[in-house]
């Protein structure tokens, strides 16, 4: 059994033993709740890896306390300075080259010569990560391929049993993945949308490039990001995109005035708020996945403007052919 932890003094500390002692603890972050493991320790990655289900091409993002400490593995040049000033702590990887002295297992970096590193911005996962004392490699804690979980009634329903510990640190603000942008090259690449948009990476360091497509990278299994598989943030049930009806053996996830004739209707935003959208997308999934006699998931249309670029590259993984 996975033994859940509260937000005391107590609970963080032991969280930060066990993560000493190899094992796998999930906590909560301002994006969704990350399982964790010593970033320094192989066979603690390579957990990770195991209970998720994950393949290992993969690579893991590392989370830091400070962006001090976080420098201290990579080699972060004026853009990624800059960033760092402007949006951490906060939800945002960045990919840079590794430092010769990195002493974070090749493995949570897929085998490459980067890191995708960030400090995170919840006040659980900042404490956990100064009682450790180290960076935590920690995706997403929920099976690979699965829905990225948002609570920790969502982790235990996945990982019960494989993993040490959940720290309940509440629900997650921003409700989605971190953005990741790599800054390994001459020029900055977006790989994967996430909490900072487009806009604001734009308005802060200048033109940001799309990354090579998903396809092609899972293809030739050098993935520089997390999260960038075509099959991805998947339900049990099918995903239909921005739909115009709904079935009556459908679940409509509505953005806005919501559509007629579903069975059961999880609303995004009644507003059509995109942060709001975003925050709320992953507990829609969830819910509707465990609705009965559903046989699909029908999702209304949401534009791509800020948020709505993360919450449609999310939607866009969750209604890709399955593996």
């Amino acid at each position: 059994m996975t033994v859940v932890l509260n937000r005391t003094d107590r609970d963080i500390a032991e969280a930060a033993r066990l993560l000493a002692a190899g094992e796998l603890v999930s906590f909560g972050t301002e994006t969704v709740y990350g399982l964790g493991a010593d970033a320094c320790n192989a066979r603690a990655v390579a957990a990770i890896f195991e209970a998720k289900g994950r393949p290992h091409f993969n690579p893991l993002i590392c989370h830091y306390a400070t962006p001090e400490a976080a420098f201290a593995h990579v080699e972060a040049g004026e853009t990624a300075r800059r960033l760092a000033e402007m949006f951490w702590p906060g939800p945002l990887t960045m990919v840079l080259p590794r430092r010769v002295t990195c002493p974070v297992a090749l493995l949570a970096g897929a085998g490459l010569e980067t890191l995708a590193v960030r400090v995170p911005a919840h006040p659980v996962a900042t404490r956990l990560l100064i009682a450790f004392g180290g960076p935590v490699a920690a995706p997403s804690a929920n099976r690979s391929g699965g829905i990225s979980p948002t609570t920790a009634a969502h982790v235990l329903a996945g990982l019960d049993g494989r993993i040490a510990a959940v720290i309940d640190s509440g629900a997650c603000r921003v409700g989605l993945e971190s953005t990741v942008i790599d800054l390994s090259g001459p020029v900055p690449f977006l790989l994967r949308p996430g909490g900072v948009n487009l806009e604001a990476l734009e308005a802060s360091i200048g033109p940001v490039q799309r990354g090579i497509s998903i396809e092609q990278a899972e293809q030739s299994r050098t993935l520089r990001s997390p999260g960038m598989l075509v099959s991805h943030y998947a339900p049990r049930l099918p995903v239909r995109l921005k739909v115009r009806d709904v079935g009556d053996d459908e679940g409509l996830l509505a953005f806005g005035p919501a559509l007629t004739g579903a069975r059961a209707v999880f609303q995004l935003s009644e507003t059509r708020n995109l942060n709001e959208a975003a925050s709320r997308l992953f507990e829609g999934l969830h819910w509707l996945d465990a609705q009965p006699g559903l046989a699909r998931i029908a999702v209304m249309d949401i534009p791509e403007s800020g948020l709505g670029l993360a919450v449609n590259d999310r939607l866009g993984r969750a209604a890709a052919p399955r593996a």
